[in-house]
């Protein structure tokens, strides 16, 4: 199949993604307005723009192996069958987060109905471009379900999963340096202070934009794809220690230096630098892997037909 000469790919994907804004106008508008109301969700907001960022990158990547001056011209042939039955089964998703779902929650129903518009959105992109071009783009294709609200009650469990994990962590490096401490779930008992890591206190917004920076840069740096999903995994271990970590240095300037540290700034303003201490443990790590990956790569090629 090809597009008629004034009805070219990216004509016919604007025209597609015109009609995804026509159709899910509502939830996009609900998913942007959670992500303004719940620091849970900000992430949400730096979705479109590092997905798009991506897609140029790695178009540039492609160009590069492939000599092609237009990266989206990678597959000029649709693929009308595979793109409009993906088209089709967004349609019935969209519909039935719309219109089948009287008794769910309004939070699952938001979560499936943006679903569907992602869905749609890389079903235009296989439709238009054809299936060559979603391959070469996979990742910041798939990079988009990131923009999907995660439902209330799974956001408790990770809220909770994170509070018990920082308190463990806590209490850990509490231990290490000699101090007594007793952990009842969330709550840490010091000689000088009681501690409760509140739901506040989980950190899931820094937890959120750590794994995503983290998917983010291993994609760009790293090729293999399991030194991508080992770095990934690091960073979710390491979300609840950085956190941890700020419990006990908090607790400790409170109770060794100044009181005002336990409702000061580093209390509320500081979770950008615990953050920033993980994110640079990440890039140590990146470092490590991908300096191995490029040792390999000059090996094998050492080792090559000449």
């Amino acid at each position: 199949m090809k597009h008629p000469p004034y009805l070219g790919p990216a004509m016919g994907f604007a025209i597609l993604a015109a009609v995804s804004l026509l159709f899910w106008w509502r939830p996009l508008g609900n998913t942007l307005g959670l992500a303004l109301a719940n620091e849970a969700y900000t992430h949400i907001f730096l979705i479109l723009p590092l997905s798009a960022a991506l897609i140029y990158l790695d178009s540039k990547d492609v160009d590069s192996k492939q000599m092609d001056s237009k990266a989206l011209r990678l597959d000029p042939q649709p693929s009308p069958r595979i793109g409009g039955a993906l088209l089709a089964l967004a349609l019935v998703i969209g519909g039935y987060a719309r219109w089948g779902m009287g008794g769910v929650p309004d939070d699952v129903r938001l979560s499936l109905g943006m679903f569907a518009l992602v869905t749609w959105w890389i079903a235009s992109v296989v439709f238009c471009f054809g299936r060559r071009a979603f391959r070469s783009f996979l990742f910041p294709l798939c990079f988009l379900f990131l923009l999907v609200p995660v439902p209330g009650v799974v956001l408790n469990v990770i809220v909770r999963w994170l509070q018990h994990g920082s308190a463990w962590m806590a209490a850990l490096l509490f231990r290490a340096v000699g101090e007594s401490v007793q952990q009842d779930g969330i709550w840490l008992s010091l000689p000088k202070l009681d501690i409760e890591v509140a739901k506040e206190c989980s950190s899931i917004r820094s937890s959120f934009l750590l794994v995503i920076t983290t998917m983010v840069l291993a994609h760009l740096f790293l090729r293999s794809w399991w030194r991508n999903l080992v770095l990934i995994l690091i960073a979710i271990p390491l979300s609840i220690a950085k956190n941890g970590l700020r419990i006990f240095v908090i607790a400790e300037l409170g109770t060794r230096v100044d009181p005002g540290f336990l409702d000061g700034r580093l209390h509320h303003h500081g979770g950008i630098v615990f953050l920033g201490i993980a994110l640079g443990a990440i890039v140590v790590l990146l470092a490590i892997l991908h300096r191995g990956e490029k040792r390999l790569q000059l090996l094998s090629a050492s080792v090559g037909p000449r």
